[in-house]
């Protein structure tokens, strides 16, 4: 097994940027971030994905970010550091710079192609395995990289390079692919992500963990601790009760503002801002989170 593999499991929550008001990087917040995460028990941090805004910051921003996340979770977690790009040299240089400043690993979407095949994209794959000494989490997500893998295709990427035994599987419906996916490799680490809304089903089908984002990480760790301690009936308890907020957080183009929102009122974050073009929450949007975190009874402290 690739060395650092095995801590590629539980819990790793994918986190926001974060920005002041204006629009520039807010590195104080970073700090609060990681402290906040680190203290709801997660297994690791993911920085640098898609809820990461990681498309709309210059390099200069991407390496601030890195260095700021890692100089404050003083190896108390580790962290996966976000490295995907169209460009195959760009995801090299950016796995090498995740690597030099101290990353545990790396997360890795196939890059978008005009004519999409499985010799391009494993080649893509290679060249950043070939590049750096980190576990690569290869993440399956079509929805944003518009490239459909097979689950054929993962295993046999996994089966050539033991650097790509991690997949981040997003493909919906998620549990179907978990199972074809290790029946065909079972030596494949299998994480689930998707904002945890099919959690508890992808935990049934063999995956190891969760790979998301969600405004209360605390309760991703115990659902998926009560599910691996033997404890079924708890992790269906607390993750039936936190599906109506799981559900309601994952709403495309408000998942991120929404998080950015619940991150901020739990003092996590100083400013909800999310940058041009992302979407923008309209009042009502706010009064139906309010109404759902009193009625699921959360913590004061989340509420305005």
């Amino acid at each position: 097994m690739m060395q650092g593999i095995e801590r590629l499991k539980g819990v790793w929550n994918i986190v926001p940027t974060p920005f002041q008001e204006n629009g520039d990087l807010d590195e104080a917040s970073i700090a609060t971030l990681v402290d906040f995460v680190v203290g709801c028990g997660v297994d690791g941090m993911t920085i640098l994905g898609v809820m990461g805004e990681a498309a709309r910051l210059s390099d200069a921003e991407r390496s601030a970010v890195i260095a700021a996340t890692l100089a404050a979770a003083e190896g108390r977690v580790p962290v996966c550091v976000g490295v995907t790009h169209a460009a195959t040299d760009r995801a090299v240089a950016y796995a090498r710079e995740a690597q030099a400043l101290g990353a545990h690993s790396v997360m890795l979407a196939p890059p978008a192609l005009s004519r999409p095949n499985d010799a391009a994209v494993r080649r893509h794959y290679f060249a950043v395995a070939e590049a750096v000494d980190l576990p690569i989490v290869v993440q399956d997500h079509p929805a944003s990289s518009g490239v459909w893998m097979s689950a054929e295709f993962l295993a046999s990427l996994a089966g050539e390079s033991t650097k790509c035994r991690v997949v981040k599987l997003e493909e919906e419906p998620s549990p179907p692919k978990i199972r074809r996916l290790l029946a065909a490799n079972p030596e494949l680490t299998v994480l689930g992500g998707l904002g945890g809304i099919m959690l508890l089903e992808e935990l049934r089908a063999g995956a190891a963990g969760t790979m998301t984002g969600f405004g209360f990480p605390e309760i991703l760790v115990d659902i998926v601790r009560r599910f691996f301690a033997g404890d079924q009936d708890g992790a269906r308890e607390v993750f039936y009760r936190a599906t109506p907020l799981i559900r309601f957080e994952n709403q495309p183009i408000l998942n991120l503002p929404i998080r950015k929102l619940v991150y901020q009122r739990r003092g996590a974050i100083a400013s909800a801002r999310v940058r041009a073009p992302g979407g923008a929450l309209d009042p009502g949007t706010i009064a139906d989170l309010d109404d759902l975190l009193v009625r699921l009874d959360l913590p004061a402290s989340t509420r305005a």
